[in-house]
């Protein structure tokens, strides 16, 4: 039923409109996703598939990455579908508004999407009231979020530490973990932030910022990077995250190694570089640091590969457009 909705309707509709519309979908609909829930006709995760990692449960390994509720308006939503963790976001300091449009794509060929936004959000203050709203919920006490927090187009790279700890201080008391993003390939120069020499600066003022927001308790903080980084400079990520803490890394974010015009590429293409950079990493870092494997990952056995490739917890988003909101508890019922 969804294959025909969404070729007789989301089709018919542009890329972003139909973000728009998915991200309404989960917000104003999640009560009927919870009585879908209840009715077992999107089943919680089976306990067998629960994952310990970063001082949390997680229902499963499968969560939602950064880009699809960016400004945490859907998490009640996605969390009852089945995502074990939701990751909200990029958010920055200041609102703004993201490149000019048309700046999203489907690549149809390889049900895959394609993007330029440019960290488009409300910004850092909006979405710790919202958070702050959400954690007095009932729902929104159980969920596990992530916050995913970059720069503004606007800030130098000499000021993005600055930016960073703005944003990991106000939006630390309402996450489970935050997420620092230099790798996404639509703000200016922003991959250049991950060189070790300009990265240290930005994950220590994001660790002291989390700190002074949240005194009472630890936020794990963790990295995304790139596919597109070579693999030493993947290695020299991996040894900084050890030398300074860090909780975790994540890969990886969309890829600008194709031709199909501007923005990074999600979806199928990614998986085989996200399995070797997971590996690379999990042989880097050793057995305890938590990875997550983003890119590419649609069916339950994508999800095992990159799982045995190293990968701790898995994330996905690009199959949920293709397949629809049954993907995810689908995708649990077949890792439990």
């Amino acid at each position: 039923m969804y294959d025909l909705f969404f070729r007789h309707v989301i089709l018919r509709m542009s890329t972003e409109r139909a973000h728009h519309v998915a991200v309404a979908a989960f917000r104003y609909f999640w009560p009927f996703v919870a009585v879908a829930r209840w009715l077992r006709i999107m089943p919680p995760a089976p306990a067998s598939a629960s994952v310990e990692t970063l001082g949390l449960r997680f229902a499963s390994p499968l969560g939602i990455p950064a880009g699809l509720d960016k400004d945490a308006v859907a998490v009640k939503g996605l969390f009852l579908a089945g995502f074990s963790h939701v990751e909200v976001g990029t958010l920055t300091p200041k609102p703004q508004p993201g490149n000019e449009q048309p700046r999203a794509w489907r690549e149809l060929d390889v049900r895959g999407l394609r993007n330029r936004m440019g960290f488009n959000n409300e910004g850092a203050d909006a979405a710790a009231r919202r958070l702050a709203k959400l954690r007095a919920s009932g729902v929104g006490k159980k969920a596990v979020v992530a916050v995913n927090i970059g720069k503004n187009k606007v800030t130098s790279a000499e000021d993005a530490p600055l930016d960073y700890a703005y944003c990991a201080r106000v939006l630390a008391p309402y996450a489970d973990f935050l997420v620092v993003n230099v790798s996404s390939p639509n703000t200016p120069g922003l991959r250049d932030l991950q060189s070790v020499e300009s990265l240290r600066p930005i994950l220590e003022h994001a660790r002291a910022g989390a700190d002074e927001g949240s005194a009472d308790r630890r936020v794990p903080l963790l990295v995304k990077i790139a596919p597109d980084l070579a693999d030493e400079d993947v290695d020299a990520v991996a040894d900084l995250a050890l030398e300074v803490g860090l909780d975790g890394i994540v890969a990886a974010n969309t890829t600008i190694g194709h031709d199909r015009g501007p923005g990074g590429l999600s979806g199928p293409p990614l998986l085989p570089r996200a399995l070797e950079i997971v590996s690379r990493l999990r042989a880097r870092v050793g057995a305890d640091m938590c990875l997550i494997g983003v890119g590419g990952i649609t069916t339950a056995e994508d999800a095992r590969r990159m799982l045995d490739a190293g990968a701790t917890l898995v994330q996905g988003y690009t199959a949920l457009v293709y397949k629809g909101p049954f993907w995810p508890s689908s995708i649990n019922r077949r890792l439990g």
